[in-house]
């Protein structure tokens, strides 16, 4: 009987323990979950939304056409501001020259497929080795490609790979 008295006890003091523990613990620092600001809460979002609430405003007759024009001028400048803001490298580079880099970007991409590889007669070399028409132009490829199943390098007219026999995608 006193055996049991004991264990009743214990359990009775483990059970208050792990009760009172969270109370008189101090409590784990929590690490801040990174939450992105809300589109609106930007500054290029409360131009917007100001650039849309004017207008709704002259619309219902609430706003005169000089308070528009001057809301307007105000908000727009803003708004440009912040897109600017959001993307410097467009902003500070000319059209032309960001387009002639990514024109080159491309062409290097293109230029850079695998040994083996088919060829478009107008865009040159593809990166997939196992096209059989241009994904840019869409014509059929001079070469047949290379071999899905064993990488050997196909003729333009192949139905079946010459090395391991495995049929070529039509």
């Amino acid at each position: 009987m006193s055996l049991e008295i004991i264990a009743a006890m214990v359990v009775g003091l483990a059970a208050v323990w792990l009760i009172l523990q969270p109370l008189l613990a101090p409590g784990r620092p929590r690490a801040a979950v990174f939450e992105p600001p809300d589109p609106e809460e930007t500054p290029k979002g409360v131009a917007l939304a100001a650039l849309k609430e004017i207008e709704f405003d002259r619309e219902t007759g609430k706003l005169s056409d000089e308070d528009y024009a001057f809301l307007k001028a105000k908000y727009t400048g803003a708004a440009l501001e912040a897109l600017r803001a959001e993307a410097p490298e467009a902003a500070s580079g000319d059209v032309e020259v960001l387009i002639a880099a990514r024109v080159r970007a491309l062409r290097s991409a293109a230029t850079s497929a695998p040994p083996g590889a088919p060829s478009c007669s107008v865009c040159g070399p593809r990166p997939e080795a196992d096209a059989v028409f241009c994904s840019s132009c869409g014509q059929r490829l001079r070469e047949g490609g290379a071999c899905a199943g064993c990488g050997a390098t196909l003729s333009a007219d192949s139905r079946y790979c010459a090395q391991c026999g495995a049929g070529v995608a039509a």
